[in-house]
């Protein structure tokens, strides 16, 4: 099936479903998350991230997204009704940022549907409520 994964950039990439686990094949793993797994680990570019047991993030012939994000110290969820795999930024970049209380830029539309960036409002407070009906 289909799957698009959301992290830093949003990605479609072909996966197999077992259970609730998301599984690509080893060289689907850039398009899907931006990594390769290579003997020293989970790699982008020249920054590598051991894996001291390359079975934990494997299944079968694959690879399971959540236990990849996970070896990265990413937080994942999972949506396999909506073909959805989300994974988030490392806990060391979200504790930065939550420490320097900075949010990153984002877009959002209002009530209305017109888009709003944050830049928008720059020097001054905001409030953003943020809620799911999940």
């Amino acid at each position: 099936m289909q799957v698009a994964v959301l992290s830093d950039e949003t990605r479609s990439v072909d996966a197999q479903v077992f259970g609730d686990r998301v599984v690509v094949s080893p060289g689907d793993l850039p398009d899907a998350i931006g990594w390769e797994l290579k003997p020293e680990g989970l790699c982008r570019d020249d920054v590598c991230v051991p894996v001291r047991d390359p079975s934990s993030i494997e299944a079968g012939d694959g690879i399971d997204l959540v236990a990849a994000a996970a070896a990265l110290g990413c937080p994942a969820a999972v949506s396999i009704e909506s073909g959805v795999v989300a994974i988030g930024q490392p806990a060391a970049t979200r504790k930065r940022a939550i420490e320097g209380m900075e949010a990153v830029p984002f877009t959002l539309p209002d009530l209305d549907g017109e888009l709003h960036s944050l830049d928008e409002w720059r020097g001054s407070k905001k409030l953003v409520h943020v809620f799911a009906s999940w």
